[in-house]
């Protein structure tokens, strides 16, 4: 019943906050800043009507002092809400052109100013990869990147794509990760209490200096970085669960 309910309320939170999205896309189209804002709009309302708790410890991200490449993993459709309550300013993220058709989500995504990639076409995707050096490079703005490609359903770290790296090396920007605990299925959405998730940014990864010969191995870096983290993370909300598990008898 409990989950039925938190659906319910989470459609019609989707909408409104679509809605509102739009409106400010629409005051001030492709301004940097609306992702961070619409990321909150959406974040912020639905994690108590999800039930649940969030903890953050993200001191490298917010205190950036340039623009910067972020990537994160990626679990599933609830990263909006999860992830949304720690964008920092000025960032926008990479889609597929296909997103700006979908109804409110994808007007709303490309008036926040986010860049769309037209994956078919070779020419297009080349210089949209030109147009984020440029906005990285100028324009003192980051772009957030999910460097699995797609949904890793709370298990280990997929392979990383180039795209994120080839990015952060081409405009001489450092790289910040941002790891977050195994949730995808772990959630509990038909108790009061769905469950914990704790994020957590690492130090910057400078790029500076670095060639695409190097790629191999900042890839390497990145992703044994994020995914001890995250082991890290998992083993102690484990912990915690086994403690209040063993003081509640």
């Amino acid at each position: 019943m409990l989950f039925t309910l938190r659906m319910l309320a989470m459609g019609v939170h989707f909408i409104l906050a679509g809605i509102a999205g739009l409106l400010l896309g629409l005051c001030r189209p492709f301004n940097p800043d609306n992702s961070r804002l619409c990321a909150r709009l959406y974040s912020l309302p639905a994690l108590p009507i999800l039930g649940i708790s969030l903890k953050t410890d993200v001191a490298p991200l917010l205190a950036r002092e340039q623009a910067c490449v972020i990537v994160a993993n990626h679990q599933s459709n609830y990263d909006l809400y999860v992830l949304g309550r720690v964008v920092p300013r000025r960032t926008v993220s990479i889609g597929k052109k296909s997103l700006k058709w979908l109804p409110f989500f994808g007007q709303l995504y490309w008036l926040a100013g986010n860049v769309l990639l037209d994956r078919g076409n070779a020419v297009r995707a080349k210089q949209a990869m030109l147009t984020t050096t440029e906005t990285l490079q100028h324009r003192d703005t980051s772009i957030w990147v999910f460097p699995e490609g797609t949904r890793n359903g709370g298990g280990a770290l997929l392979p990383f794509k180039k795209g994120a790296f080839q990015m952060a090396i081409a405009a001489g920007v450092p790289i910040i990760p941002v790891c977050v605990s195994s949730y995808a299925g772990r959630l509990r959405l038909n108790r009061r209490h769905a469950g914990e998730v704790l994020i957590r940014s690492l130090p910057a990864l400078p790029t500076t200096g670095l060639s695409l010969d190097d790629l191999p191995a900042l890839m390497a870096q990145c992703r044994q970085q994020m995914q001890h983290c995250i082991d890290q993370m998992d083993q102690q909300l484990q912990h915690a669960r086994a403690d209040a598990r063993g003081e509640g008898r």
